[in-house]
């Protein structure tokens, strides 16, 4: 990967807020051995701009060589974890460019040497699901729904796919990308996308719970094991990240979605 993309750009580089907001959009606390890092833009629902995706790569950088972390927790400031593209942005922006940085977020998340933990208290659309799929434990409110809506509007869910083929069946990947409909909390998790099902009174137990187990083991054989597991991943990354990125790009850039998408921010 370009070393520049690993380093968090300076303010005056960074990309404009879409949410009307000039402070960052992931915030980084640590918790004994846990970075935990916020989604914070809940003006747009955490959409995926530029702006926010400059922000956790930045930190994913960081923690990429922070040598105290035993994980990452990786959650929302508000209910919605990640609405998918940021739509007004996709109007007016190179959306190849941004497709690569959003293939490039997602596999800073499976390269990091610690675990990744995703908290989700709240639905997740279109391209926040490759988040949730880039993650190693996914804990989930039996309430959340999930959809990958982009065939709606003309899209694919092609950068996220990448993820989602190696945490889905086959039949389960058919059925969401094509239809676009609604799952549930339980229905995700028996398709493989989601770890642990916690109610809402449950949810800060069930994750702390994961926390500790990630607390417990010694950090050499938390890095070689997720090595172990995500290899497979990381070459799919780099022999169709490029593929998939130019195609999301293209079908951003189609009269037909931008037609569709503009007709949904209206609503």
């Amino acid at each position: 990967m370009n070393d520049d993309a690993r380093t968090p750009p300076p303010d005056a580089d960074r990309p404009p807020s879409t949410d009307g907001r000039d402070g960052p959009l992931v915030t980084r606390d640590d918790e004994d051995r846990i970075a935990v890092l916020t989604l914070d833009s809940p003006a747009n629902r955490n959409a995926l701009s530029r702006r926010l995706v400059a922000d956790l790569r930045g930190h994913l950088a960081d923690l990429a060589d922070d040598e105290s972390v035993h994980g990452v927790l990786l959650r929302s400031s508000a209910r919605v974890f990640c609405a998918g593209a940021d739509l007004r942005e996709a109007a007016s922006v190179d959306m190849v460019e941004t497709a690569r940085s959003l293939i490039d977020l997602q596999r800073a998340m499976v390269a990091l040497p610690v675990p990744v933990v995703v908290r989700l208290d709240g639905p997740v659309r279109a391209g926040g699901l490759g988040l949730v799929a880039s993650a190693d434990v996914v804990v989930c409110r039996d309430d959340v729904t999930v959809a990958l809506t982009e065939v709606r509007l003309g899209l694919a869910a092609a950068t996220i796919s990448i993820p989602l083929r190696h945490r889905l069946t086959a039949r389960t990947a058919a059925d969401w990308f094509l239809t676009g409909r609604t799952v549930d909390a339980s229905a995700a998790r028996e398709a493989g996308l989601v770890t642990h099902l916690a109610d809402e009174a449950g949810m800060d137990a069930a994750v702390e719970a994961v926390l500790e187990d990630l607390r417990a083991g010694a950090r050499q054989g938390l890095t070689v094991a997720k090595g172990i597991l995500t290899a497979d991943l990381l070459a799919d990354f780099d022999s169709d990240g490029d593929v998939m990125a130019r195609i999301s790009g293209d079908l951003f850039h189609s009269a037909l979605a931008q037609e569709r998408m503009a007709a949904a921010l209206r609503r």
